[in-house]
């Protein structure tokens, strides 16, 4: 167990521009394949509800799609519009009024998007039953998907403005950050990695080329925010393949990321080859998010089999991360972050109306 720390560091405030997030225990984004026609519906009120009545200390959405086309399936939230940006407005509204903060995740699935949700068997969502074509950097499938088709330099400018309005809608609903999905080989991944960018213009070739969807992506994002909002991006430190994007990519990108307006790097790993090789365990991702932290200076946040008070502690007093997310532990328990505070001593006031049920030892 990690040296007892008052406060722990688990439940130290982290200000990230003029955003004061009161601890470092965040929900990470989570599909929940119940939106209509990208429209979330009373079931995302209830389920990102919960965990601000948990007192997360900041919620993200699930992977918020920046068009139609950019869903990972037809049953994903989008905010292309302004109704679902309507409806998404109170969902932030309910977690402001428990004094809790919640981002907004926008994406695009480019190669991987029209798959069927996991409780429709998954595998590829076909046109003929209301699916769509899939576009990505290059004519290259993901495992057994349809190969996409190669965007052309006007769709790639249309996308980057697809999340900039994404990004002004987010705004407008009141969201306090905004986090732009860059990792789990969708399509800000797609164009990284050299396994799935074969282009041959100013958008493939290097690595430099191949981020170059990607830092214009930032930069359009970051000039629809208000500057106090800190702006995220979630990144795949590595492709887990041989060939593929590296963690040593992954440190030469984020300086850049910076200064194009990134405050916060959320650091995963995989999901743009079926051919990878995941040594998966409690924390896998931690090295990962440690190497990027030491040699860029970045906050950054780590997720990974993550479910217990004392290892998120020890991540952050060993210097792994400054930022623990967890998400399966926080749907197994929504109350997960205020029993870490009564396990390690952490002050967090419950909500009134569950005082009568707080763990032995809260603080207050």
């Amino acid at each position: 167990m990690p040296k007892r720390h008052n406060p722990p560091r688990l439940f130290e405030s982290i200000r990230l521009r003029e955003l004061e997030i009161p601890h470092r225990l965040w929900v990470a984004a989570m599909c929940q394949y119940s939106a209509v026609d990208g429209v979330p519906q009373p079931w995302h009120l209830a389920h990102l509800g919960s965990f601000a009545i948990g007192r997360a200390g900041l919620i993200v959405t699930e992977a918020t799609a920046v068009n139609p086309e950019g869903r990972i399936t037809i049953d994903d939230a989008g905010i292309w519009t302004d109704e679902q940006a309507a409806k998404w407005a109170e969902v932030v509204d309910f977690v402001h009024t428990q004094g809790v903060q919640i981002a907004m995740q926008i994406a695009h699935a480019g190669r991987k998007a029209s798959t069927r949700p996991p409780y429709r068997g998954r595998g590829y969502h076909e046109i003929a039953e209301g699916g769509w074509e899939t576009v990505g950097p290059s004519a290259l499938a993901y495992g057994e998907l349809p190969p996409p088709r190669a965007l052309s330099r006007d769709e790639i400018t249309g996308v980057v403005q697809d999340f900039a309005d994404a990004a002004r809608r987010a705004v407008e609903a009141g969201f306090d950050a905004i986090e732009i999905h860059g990792a789990h080989g969708y399509l800000q991944h797609q164009f990284l990695s050299a396994l799935s960018n074969h282009r041959t213009d100013e958008y493939g070739g290097d690595a430099q080329a191949r981020a170059r969807l990607t830092r214009e992506t930032v930069a359009a994002v970051r000039a629809v925010m208000p500057e106090g909002m800190p702006l995220f991006i979630r990144l795949s430190a590595t492709d887990w393949v041989e060939g593929g994007w590296t963690v040593q990519d992954t440190i030469a990108l984020v300086p850049e990321l910076v200064a194009l307006g990134v405050d916060f790097v959320s650091v995963s790993s995989a999901g743009n080859d079926h051919r990878q090789e995941i040594p998966v365990g409690p924390g896998y991702q931690l090295p990962l998010a440690r190497a990027v932290r030491e040699a860029t200076g970045v906050p950054v946040g780590a997720a990974g089999l993550i479910t217990d008070s004392r290892q998120a502690e020890t991540a952050l007093v060993d210097g792994s991360a400054d930022v623990i997310f967890a998400a399966r532990q926080f749907l197994r328990e929504p109350g997960f972050a205020l029993r870490a505070a009564a396990e390690l001593g952490g002050v967090l006031e419950w909500p009134r109306q569950y005082r009568m049920a707080r763990f032995e030892g809260s603080i207050p």
